[in-house]
């Protein structure tokens, strides 16, 4: 079978997608490219899918950050942006979506808008509300379990706690 002719070739536009989500959920790129297909569908009708005709090249997902290339037919990336917009659970989880930008190619994409690896995050006990609890942390943000849920705080609202001056306080008060 023949190639068309590059005139004829359908053009693509790729959008980096920065995806947020609670630590424990289960997100993967199955989900992510069903829920963008189905709100595409739900936004723009079948036609209008269609002419979008938006894919998941690329998923990528450690903690509660992940990112995403998505492909998309050119002339169609802000309706592709309002279905992205339209996501707000995957599989029964909550997410935050942001297009980072939007480029010509995988490889400009990759190297201008998702550029160096996820934030990092790390497990660590803080104080929240005068109880001290397990949280997942990314600066500035942190995720304190409260329960079998989590809750979104910032770094301000929570403090580490300081084991090491409580042992030393109970040291001192030993000596006299």
């Amino acid at each position: 079978m023949k190639h068309l002719p590059k005139h004829l070739q359908p053009r693509y536009r790729y959008l980096a997608v920065g995806i947020e989500s609670w630590p424990d959920a289960t997100v993967d790129r199955r989900g992510f490219q069903r829920a963008l297909w189905d709100e595409t569908r739900a936004l723009l009708g079948d036609p209008g899918s269609a002419a979008v005709d938006p894919s998941v090249l690329q998923f990528d997902r450690e903690g509660s950050v992940g990112r995403a290339i998505v492909r998309v037919r050119r002339g169609t990336v802000d309706r592709a942006r309002a279905a992205l917009a339209c996501i707000d659970a995957i599989d029964g989880d909550p997410v935050g979506l942001r297009v980072r930008g939007a480029s010509g190619t995988v490889r400009a994409c990759e190297e201008k808008y998702l550029g160096g690896p996820p934030e990092p995050s790390e497990e660590r006990t803080v104080v929240y509300q005068r109880q001290e609890r397990t949280a997942t942390a990314r600066s500035p943000r942190v995720d304190v379990r409260q329960g079998d849920a989590f809750l979104g705080v910032t770094e301000f609202d929570c403090e580490t706690p300081n084991r090491d001056a409580e042992i030393g306080e109970n040291h001192e008060s030993d000596r006299d």
